[in-house]
């Protein structure tokens, strides 16, 4: 018998990864890092496409057969990091590279309880692709080969990208490159992340990536513009507070360390070395209200890109038309005009009193009779005399249903005088109803008992007749048997 042939350590890896048991994935995932590492330093070179997507076909059944939300969140992060473990940046592009052909490759056959956590793992694969670029000081060369690699792989119009993958990187990529470098992109470092953006959504003929380019990339940044003013003059406002507090300090011959040491807190007020020395006075974190880093754009240049873009002679018009309103409020917004301000607080008021007039007209009920004049909206109201007798209507025909045929002759009760029966057949359909008047009513009273057939239970049951008689009309469904 033949030997049998060595599977190479990409497959037994992949193997191991897609296991069923999570000691045995975790183990996999564990030895892959130490791989990476060592076949990276190695002489003979890195991985080779066909290697990663073998790699990345086990992650992605890893992840597949990975449950709870806690444990998925960390698997997520522990595989997004592997990244890093690459010494080069070609190895990390083409790891990038192999992971978005995955996801292209194998998202048809992602079921609806599963989605959320690719959802999660596309974002952190996202953020530490964006972070790499961090660590190597943003380069500009590092950022075109990984916008081209993005824009290739899931927003070309060759690309296998499904929907669903292309209108999530579009929802998540600036939010995710905010989170990463909010504190030092400049203006003319953010305009060109979004420079393969503009383009796109000047030639693309699919109408799905032009409105999810439109909402998620250019009407972002004009929402958050009011947000990035604020941010960058709070920044000059620390900066020159901070050049106060120097030149204070060197006047003064103390610094804010040795106060805080000695516990001496400034004596003027709006100055920040009380609380800065003073824990308790530590600026409460945001609530759900607060928006988080935000990018800065030059509006004016943004516009003026977009404009040469659209203003091509290649350009679908249903794409020029919806730029050129971008391309307006982001005019505006260079001018210093916000949107906000298109409509002012008096007529925003009015408009929400209309609207409310016009859902409580369509809760109230029309009235029947129409009067011309003032008399009108109080037809509007309903009238509740008539909703009364119309109860009382009802509640008569119930008891003249249920009151049944009269008997014929009541009979007399052997024993007790006076207190007539209704007789009932037993072994016959056709039973006699009490009849309800005002002579019955004064025989139950002073009798106190009832006894009545039920013939749902087969048992004879007392009643109360002093109690409120509210189940007159269930009482006179049931075949009386006699009294007591």
């Amino acid at each position: 018998m033949a030997p049998r042939a060595q599977l190479p350590p990409e497959i037994q890896l992949a193997q191991r990864l897609a296991g069923n048991e999570q000691v045995a994935r975790d183990r996999a995932v564990r030895k892959l890092r130490k791989y990476i590492v060592a076949r990276s330093q190695g002489a003979a070179g890195g991985f080779t496409h066909d290697e990663l997507l073998k790699v990345w076909k086990g992650l992605f059944y890893c992840m597949w057969m990975q449950d709870k939300p806690l444990l998925q969140e960390e698997l997520g992060r522990t595989i997004s990091q592997l990244i890093h473990a690459f010494q080069t940046t070609e190895a990390q592009h083409l790891f990038l590279q192999t992971f978005w052909q995955t996801m292209n490759r194998e998202w048809t056959g992602i079921d609806r309880l599963r989605l959320d956590k690719f959802y999660m793992l596309m974002r952190m694969v996202l953020n530490e692709s964006l972070k790499a670029l961090k660590t190597q000081g943003w380069e500009e060369r590092q950022i075109e080969q990984l916008l081209e690699l993005l824009t290739t792989e899931i927003l070309h119009p060759d690309s296998q990208a499904p929907s669903g993958v292309k209108s999530h990187f579009l929802e998540i990529f600036l939010e995710e490159l905010s989170k990463v470098g909010a504190a030092e992109l400049t203006a003319d470092q953010n305009l060109r992340f979004i420079d393969p953006f503009c383009t796109i959504a000047a030639r693309t003929k699919d109408s799905l990536v032009l409105h999810n380019i439109t909402r998620g990339i250019f009407e972002a940044i004009v929402e958050q513009a009011p947000f990035a003013i604020e941010d960058l003059l709070n920044e000059v406002d620390s900066q020159e507070e901070e050049e106060d507090d120097d030149d204070e300090d060197n006047e003064d011959g103390m610094s804010e360390d040795d106060e805080c040491k000695q516990g001496v807190p400034s004596g003027k007020p709006g100055s920040l070395r009380g609380a800065a020395c003073d824990p308790s006075n530590e600026p409460a974190e945001d609530g759900e209200d607060s928006v988080g880093p935000v990018l800065q754009f030059d509006y004016e240049a943004v516009a003026s890109r977009l404009f040469a873009v659209a203003s091509q002679q290649s350009t679908p018009s249903q794409n020029r038309k919806r730029l050129y309103k971008v391309i307006r409020k982001l005019q505006d917004l260079a001018e210093g005009l916000f949107p906000e301000d298109d409509v002012p607080e008096k007529a925003y008021r009015n408009l929400q009193e209309e609207g409310r007039d016009r859902r409580t007209k369509k809760r109230l009920p029309t009235s029947t009779s129409h009067k011309s004049g003032k008399g009108r909206k109080e037809d509007s109201c309903p009238d509740l005399s008539s909703g009364s007798e119309r109860m009382t209507k009802r509640r008569r025909r119930r008891r003249r249903r249920g009151s049944g045929a009269e008997p014929t002759g009541p009979q007399e009760q052997p024993g007790v005088p006076g207190v007539p029966r209704s007789p009932v057949h037993r072994g016959q359909r056709s039973v006699h109803r009490w009849r309800r008047d005002r002579h019955d009513v004064g025989i139950h009273t002073r009798t106190g008992t009832l006894l009545r057939h039920r013939k749902d239970r087969g048992t004879d049951t007392h009643y109360n007749m002093d109690r409120p008689r509210a189940h007159d009309a269930q009482r006179k469904k049931d075949h009386v048997v006699g009294f007591h």
